[in-house]
């Protein structure tokens, strides 16, 4: 099956062109035929699987024909990253269609945003805090909304957006055309398909198992050898570019900077960082000025970057589920890729729970030449964490007492 046997209307078939596609992947070979004919469809399907041009073609196609200056067609994501990258997908396929595209998310200016959303847009892609908040201020209005797309919806409830989502839903017609993708389905998802979809086509694509493009192994290691140990791993593969997880901001940024002293072009993807900061690490990793990507698992979803040879999990992630996510930034379009993962003695009920997953047990590993006794450095305190001595009473009774200081009066 090609993409000529859709029949896009040929403004959006010259997207299409452009863009390389010839055969589509197996969620838009079974999502695109039913949502182009009007239904709601539910797909589950890991990310990495080509989702995104399998409801923004559609989109295209049916804004093709209608009026203009309105938002007829919304896409819901959970993160600025994701929503910037079905924003970018919405102006290349849609290049030829004149239709107007705007990304509204939080950490860049909103009175821009109200501009663009003033001046007219046939479809908004948006996070749902800043589109609530756009919504109050009367910038934007969906009242002649026709498509509604969820996007990641597992990843909106494990990030607390459930309440923002009924909240929008308050706002759009009741008859209009719902689609809902996910890489799970727990049961709130499963309870919120019920409120939103209508007699909805369900699209089942290998959800529950990471992609067989990509291979896997296990690197038992201290908490204290894992920068030294990632830093032998980049010197062994010699390939790139490299996405290394963490499991918090702080480690982003301090796995970066030592990554930076060890001669590797490096950026970090993590919270603290403004939009602008954090999109220039996403455009200078996937322009290659960057070998090596660190981030937080709120970048997960929101990475489409061709060629990443090695996913890294330099921390564990918190279930099964975060894992295929993480993974699946890899190993994309028929390619292959790798991913490792270190694990230290807390990490092994984690462990049988992705192997379960797999289906079998993942392939342990020891990097050859690697000092694997080497003492944690002393005065470390982010990996390794001292246990706290007593303090017995007698030794608090002896302690000497702190004079005052200027400006000590008030703390």
């Amino acid at each position: 099956m090609e993409f000529q046997k859709f029949d896009f209307r040929p403004q959006v078939a010259a997207g299409v062109k452009a863009a390389g596609y010839i055969t589509p992947t197996p969620i838009q070979a079974q999502a695109i035929p039913p949502v182009m004919q009007g239904r709601d469809v539910m797909g589950l399907a890991q990310t990495g699987t080509g989702k995104t041009a399998a409801f923004v073609l559609p989109i295209l196609d049916r804004l093709m024909q209608g009026p203009r200056g309105r938002v007829r067609a919304l896409v819901i994501a959970p993160t600025r990253e994701l929503a910037e990258q079905i924003h970018q997908a919405v102006q290349g396929l849609g290049r030829e269609t004149r239709l107007r595209s705007v990304a509204v998310y939080g950490g860049v200016s909103a009175h821009l945003q109200a501009e663009k959303l003033r001046r007219g847009a046939e479809i908004v892609i948006a996070c749902p805090g800043r589109l609530l908040d756009h919504i109050g201020q009367r910038n934007v209005a969906l009242s002649g909304l026709e498509m509604l797309v969820l996007d990641e919806a597992d990843r909106m409830f494990d990030m607390g957006f459930l309440p923002d989502i009924r909240r929008i839903m308050k706002h759009v017609p009741v008859k209009r055309q719902t689609l809902l993708f996910s890489a799970t389905m727990p049961d709130d998802i499963r309870g919120l398909a019920r409120e939103v979809l209508r007699e909805p086509v369900t699209i089942q694509v290998d959800h529950t198992a990471p992609l067989d493009t990509v291979s896997h192994a296990l690197y038992p290691v201290g908490q204290h050898l894992k920068t030294p140990l990632l830093v032998g791993l980049l010197r062994q593969t010699g390939t790139g570019p490299v996405l290394v997880f963490t499991r918090t901001k702080h480690r982003a940024k301090r796995v970066a900077d030592q990554l930076l002293m060890a001669g590797y072009r490096t950026a970090a993807l993590q919270g603290n960082l403004s939009q602008n900061r954090r999109q220039a690490a996403l455009n200078g990793f996937r322009s290659g000025a960057y070998q090596v990507l660190v981030a937080t698992d709120i970048a997960a979803r929101g990475i489409d970057v061709s060629g990443i040879s090695h996913v890294i999990n330099y921390d564990m992630p918190d279930s099964a589920d975060a894992y295929t996510h993480r993974i699946g930034r890899t190993g994309r379009a028929a390619k292959t890729g790798d991913a490792f993962t270190f694990v230290t003695r807390e990490d092994e009920t984690m462990v049988r729970s992705i192997e379960r997953v797999l289906g079998e047990k993942v392939e342990r590993r020891l990097l050859e030449g690697f000092d694997y006794k080497r003492p944690a450095p002393h005065g470390e305190t982010e990996f390794v964490r001292q246990p706290r001595q007593p303090y017995r009473r007698e030794e608090r009774l002896k302690a000497p007492k702190l004079r005052n200081f200027p400006g000590d009066k008030g703390r």
